[in-house]
């Protein structure tokens, strides 16, 4: 049976989630607070969280941060707040998903669903990409440049895949967001800029000069390769 972990200090939440949690399927894990939810995360190894920000101890975008650094495991992101801010801010983190509340539980779930198949549909079609000396293998999520690793969170490599993907197609922010996150995005497209910077610092590290990730100003960004003389 798959598992969910809910990690969120309002009980009353946690007791309706894990209700509708059961009915979808999953088994539950309740965590009460930012520590528990990590030692629950480490002791269950579960499909998807559902991660209240404002927890006491450690609050959620340190949680989402910490289980990013171990795994790339579905995370949904839950708030008291609206702000944009804090929309980028767990999206930029690595987060799948945001909701604010106050929500319905079968939002939740549909949000659960809607994340899943994402997911499914990345593992099935395990895919393998390369250019030059780049390597993408989406089946283990691993990024060489020269046979040497490049460390990208899981949301920079998607962004790398999309593009390199579909070479020398242009990608709007939008085109990005709706095919990454999967849903209708309540800020603005800041999240994609700072995920693309932070790609390029990376990358250029490494030697590409057949290839790179070229911004094409007013519209978005495209995988760019160049002939080989």
């Amino acid at each position: 049976m798959p598992i969910m972990l809910i990690a969120d200090d309002n009980r009353q939440i946690t007791s309706i989630l894990e209700e509708y949690a059961k009915k979808e399927g999953y088994e539950a894990k309740i965590a009460y607070d930012g520590r528990q939810a990590l030692e629950a995360f480490d002791r269950h190894k579960p499909d998807i969280v559902l991660l209240d920000v404002m927890m006491p101890i450690i609050d959620g975008f340190e949680v989402c941060r910490r289980i990013r650094e171990a795994s790339n495991v579905p995370v949904i992101m839950i708030t008291a707040r609206g702000e944009d801010f804090e929309r980028i801010m767990g999206l930029d983190i690595g987060a799948d998903d945001y909701i604010v509340k106050p929500f319905s539980p079968a939002e939740v779930m549909a949000r659960v669903r809607a994340v899943m198949r994402r997911i499914g549909t990345e593992n099935i079609s395990s895919k393998l990409f390369t250019c030059d000396n780049l390597r993408i293998n989406m089946e283990d999520y691993m990024v060489t440049i020269d046979d040497k690793i490049v460390s990208l969170t899981k949301k920079e490599i998607e962004i790398l895949w999309t593009l390199a993907a579909n070479k020398n197609k242009v990608f709007t922010r939008e085109n990005l967001l709706n095919s990454l996150w999967g849903y209708d995005y309540y800020g603005d497209s800041r999240t994609v800029d700072s995920h693309i910077k932070r790609l390029r610092s990376k990358i250029d590290n490494f030697d590409h000069k057949n290839w790179e990730i070229k911004t094409i100003w007013g519209v978005g960004y495209k995988f760019e390769v160049y002939d080989e003389k």
